[in-house]
């Protein structure tokens, strides 16, 4: 099991930027696939982004791409989410999630371990 723990949320204007962080503890975490989830207030929680444990593959939802960036930082356990440009809708909780194996998939139910989330909000 991995334990995780998301930081860095807050209150941002729109488009300026942010930086998540996701510490992780637990058994063989370098080998597991890291993800980005998010919930919109009465909105389901939805795929962001990925990065398989080698950091070699990464997936990103359509509407993030090309303003979000996820990295990892093996020597400290923790995955980073770097968000730029940030707009209205990018407001939600945001979680981050372990897997094991190599595909940085953009499906839930393959996560096995979840954060408690951290809350973004963004204001125009």
């Amino acid at each position: 099991q991995v334990q995780l723990v998301e930081s860095g949320g807050g209150l941002v204007q729109a488009g300026e930027s942010l930086r998540l962080s996701c510490v992780a503890s637990g058994r063989a975490v370098s080998y597991h696939t890291m993800g980005w989830f998010r919930q919109a207030p009465g909105k389901e929680r939805e795929f962001v982004c990925a990065l398989s444990w080698n950091g070699i593959q990464t997936n990103y939802a359509d509407a993030v791409k090309g303003r979000f960036t996820i990295s990892r930082d093996t020597a400290k356990d923790t995955v980073y989410l770097q968000i730029n440009s940030l707009k209205l809708e990018d407001t939600a909780v945001y979680y981050c999630a372990a897997r094991k194996g190599s595909d940085p998939s953009g499906e839930e139910y393959k996560y096995n371990d979840w954060g408690q989330g951290t809350q973004v909000t963004v204001s125009s």
